[in-house]
């Protein structure tokens, strides 16, 4: 009789029926380990957390008091007789992917994650495994990134442009990866970073865990319009289109994700500028990532699972559609749908809908 997997698919989340825990479960577990502090992967209500120590001042933030341990990379933790360690995911800051082993059978479960060193999270490093269980956000042929500088120049040229014409400059990202990415990024000789009260609460948590960031400051109802409109403003895509962001006007507004690559998509989001910058690996990442590990089988997890997994048998990989709840928690998690012959907005995740009541009570 065939021993039982080592990981299954159910609907709290991916469990190890012999370690007794689930990885980045969706409802109430007793032992969660967390790939990162992405909402759709870093649930509340569980009574007890392991994640790497670089998510330790975010989800705190994000949960409250939680039952939480963390770990560095590489560092091994026994549960019930299964060893997990961590390896870098390259997707923000502090996200892992999970490496499970059990009398020689190892997992690995990926999270989400890029292949292109950003310079601001641990690079991904491949894990070699039997099982490999993977995103593939982007996995579309059509989705293929410009090498960072290359978006960055661009940006910031931009930006500098913006500033000669009078024009504020407004940059929305995600307030948990895009947003450090972007600011680490820019170009500080032509002013300073202004920072939407969501992303400002994100950078100081991560700075409480070590994090060096460059200096932003905060919008508040003190500051002076005048003074803020000279820099540059990043906020969350929540703001987008709200009296918040309004008030900056006239600015020029620009849009980062990697569905900029679609035709179209900048118009709906009402961008001037659309910038292709993802923290998921494109097209060309995925199938190398999936390859370096030498897995036997690989499962997919969330984004273009249909095509992606077929294509992948077709080259010869065993490739497997798994359905989760993974991919809801920014503004990549899935691409913008179609209604009423045109494309709609994704939905506002759960986060984002408590980071605009926090914006109408004045704490942004």
């Amino acid at each position: 009789m065939p021993r039982a997997p080592l990981l299954e698919f159910t609907d709290r989340g991916i469990y190890c029926a012999k370690g007794k825990f689930y990885v980045d479960p969706w409802k109430p577990v007793d032992d969660a380990v967390i790939t990162h502090a992405h909402a759709d992967h870093s649930y509340p209500g569980h009574k007890r957390y392991l994640a790497h120590h670089l998510s330790r001042e975010v989800m705190l933030h994000r949960l409250g008091e939680i039952n939480l341990q963390t770990v560095e990379y590489g560092e091994k933790v026994m549960k019930n007789g299964v060893e997990i360690s961590m390896f870098p995911a390259g997707h923000v800051i502090g996200s892992a992917q999970i490496r499970i082993e059990y009398q020689g059978e190892v997992w690995v479960v990926s999270g989400d994650y890029k292949t292109e060193d950003d310079g601001v999270c641990a690079p991904f490093e491949p894990v070699r495994c039997h099982q490999f269980i993977s995103e593939c956000t982007f996995g579309m042929p059509v989705y293929q990134w410009k090498p960072q500088a290359q978006i960055f120049d661009d940006m910031n040229n931009w930006w500098r442009h913006n500033v000669e014409r009078g024009l504020a400059t407004v940059v929305a990202g995600y307030s948990l990866g895009k947003a450090q990415r972007i600011l680490q990024n820019l170009d500080l000789s032509i002013g300073k970073v202004y920072t939407h009260g969501v992303i400002e609460n994100t950078n100081e948590a991560l700075r409480r865990n070590g994090i060096i960031l460059n200096p932003t400051e905060r919008i508040t109802k003190e500051s002076i319009k005048d003074e803020v409109r000279k820099g540059i403003i990043l906020a969350p895509p929540s703001s987008v289109g709200t009296p918040w962001m309004r008030k900056f006007g006239p600015y020029s507004f620009g849009y980062c994700s990697g569905w900029m690559a679609i035709r179209g998509a900048k118009r709906r989001r009402a961008a001037d500028r659309g910038f292709v910058l993802s923290d998921h690996a494109d097209w060309t990442g995925l199938i190398s990532a999936i390859d370096a590990t030498d897995c036997e089988c690989v499962y997919l997890t969330h984004g273009y699972t249909a095509s992606f997994t077929r294509y992948l048998s077709e080259i010869g990989f065993n490739a497997r559609e798994v359905h989760t709840l993974y991919g809801a928690e920014d503004d990549e998690g899935e691409p913008p749908q179609p209604a009423e012959g045109e494309q709609k907005e994704s939905t506002e995740s759960d986060v984002e809908q408590k980071e605009r009541a926090g914006e109408r009570s004045g704490i942004a």
